[in-house]
C-alpha cells in the first residue's frame, strides 16, 4: 500500500489505515479475539497506522491494540493515540500535570515507553490558543514520553489553530463527501505547514457504506442511537452532522457513482485519498472483510474528474446548508 509521510515527523504510514473506536464497544459490543482478528486482517492488507484513544471503551481500544503489538512487533505500527477526553471538557484540565498522567496511562495500556503521536481530543476551541497547552505538550516531547503530538479538531478554524503552531504534527478532522470545507482552507495550510492530515468519519459514520435505509436501527450502546442530535458530544461526530433520513437519501445518490468493481464505502475512500494533502484515512473496520475492502480502496484506479465534480454537486444540493457554517 501507499505510505505517505507526516512531514514534521518523517514517518510514513498507509494511506488507508485503521480507527479503532469501534473495537472499544462504543459501535456495539466486539469481542476481544474478534477486534484482534481485525487488526490482524489490516495489517495483513498494508495498513500500517492505528488511530485509537485512551477513551474508547475506557482504555480497552489501546489494550487491545497493545496485545497485538506484543505479539506481532515485526508488523512496524504507527499508533496514533488521544486524550482529554475522560476528564470533563474544562480547559484548565488541560495540564502539563494531566498530560503526564494522561500519557503514563496510555503508555501502559499499548506497552510502549514512547508513544508514536498523542493528539488532543476533540478539546474546548479556547485549548488551541493557548500557549501553556503546547509548552506542555512540547515538554512531553521533551521528556520523551511522546515522539510527537497532534489535535484532532472540530471545526476548521481550530485546525488552522493548531497548524500555526510549530510542534504540531497532524491535525485530525472530519474529512468525506458529505463534508468538504477542510477542503478549502484546512488541507491546503497543513500541506504548506509540513502537517499531516488524518481523516476521520470518512464513511460518515456508515452513511457512506450506502447500507442503510430510513428504517435501520442501531443498538442502544451504539452512539448513532445515542448521539445522533449531538445529545452525548458534538453532533458532526456522528453522520458527520448530517441528518440520517437526508443522509440516507444522498447515499442512495453517492453509491451511484460508484465506478464499476467497487463499493460506495470504497469509492468514499478514495474520493478521500486522492485530495491533495491527505496523509492518512482511518475508517473503522467491523470484520476482517471491512478491513480487507477498505484497505483495498488505496489500489482503486483514481476518480475521474467527473466523478469528483458530481461529488462536489451533490455535496451543494443536498448538505452544504446543513452542515458547512457549523464547522
Amino acid at each position: 500500500m501507499e505510505q505517505r509521510e507526516f512531514g514534521r515527523l518523517g514517518r510514513k504510514v498507509s494511506v488507508v489505515g485503521l480507527g479503532t473506536w469501534q473495537l472499544g464497544a462504543d459501535w456495539g459490543e466486539v469481542d476481544e479475539r474478534d477486534a484482534l482478528t481485525v487488526l490482524e486482517a489490516a495489517v495483513e492488507a498494508g495498513v500500517t497506522f492505528f488511530d485509537t484513544a485512551d477513551v474508547y471503551g475506557d482504555g480497552r481500544s489501546e489494550q487491545l491494540i497493545g496485545r497485538f503489538l506484543r505479539e506481532r512487533p515485526d508488523a512496524g505500527i504507527f499508533v496514533a493515540t488521544k486524550m482529554g477526553r475522560r476528564m470533563p471538557q474544562l480547559a484548565e484540565n488541560y495540564s502539563l500535570d494531566n498530560f503526564r498522567a494522561w500519557t503514563d496511562r496510555s503508555r501502559a495500556n499499548l506497552g510502549v515507553d514512547v508513544l508514536d503521536l498523542v493528539q488532543l481530543h476533540c478539546p474546548p476551541s479556547s485549548v488551541h490558543s493557548s500557549e501553556a497547552v503546547f509548552d506542555a505538550l512540547d515538554t512531553l516531547v521533551a521528556e520523551e514520553r511522546v515522539a510527537a503530538y497532534g489535535v484532532s479538531v472540530e471545526t476548521c478554524a481550530e485546525a488552522l489553530a493548531a497548524i500555526a503552531r510549530p510542534g504540531t504534527a497532524s491535525v485530525q478532522i472530519i474529512l468525506n463527501p458529505f463534508r468538504l470545507k477542510p477542503l478549502e482552507e484546512v488541507v491546503p495550510a497543513a500541506r504548506e505547514a509540513g502537517v499531516g492530515i488524518i481523516a476521520r468519519v470518512p464513511l460518515a459514520s456508515g452513511l457512506l457504506s450506502g447500507k442503510y435505509t430510513k428504517d435501520t436501527v442501531f443498538a442502544e450502546n451504539d452512539h448513532r442511537t445515542f448521539n445522533r442530535h449531538g445529545e452525548m458530544f458534538d453532533q458532526g461526530e456522528t453522520f458527520s452532522g448530517v441528518g440520517f433520513e437526508e443522509g440516507v437519501e444522498a447515499a442512495v445518490e453517492f453509491a451511484e457513482l460508484a465506478p464499476r468493481g467497487a463499493t460506495p464505502a470504497q469509492t468514499a475512500l478514495r474520493w478521500i485519498v486522492q485530495q491533495p494533502g491527505v496523509t492518512s484515512v482511518i475508517p473503522g473496520a467491523r470484520s476482517p472483510e471491512q478491513a480487507r475492502a477498505n484497505a483495498a480502496a488505496a489500489g482503486l484506479p483514481p476518480l475521474p474528474d467527473s466523478t469528483l465534480d458530481a461529488v462536489g454537486d451533490l455535496y451543494d444540493r443536498r448538505l452544504r446548508a446543513q452542515v458547512h457554517h457549523r464547522w
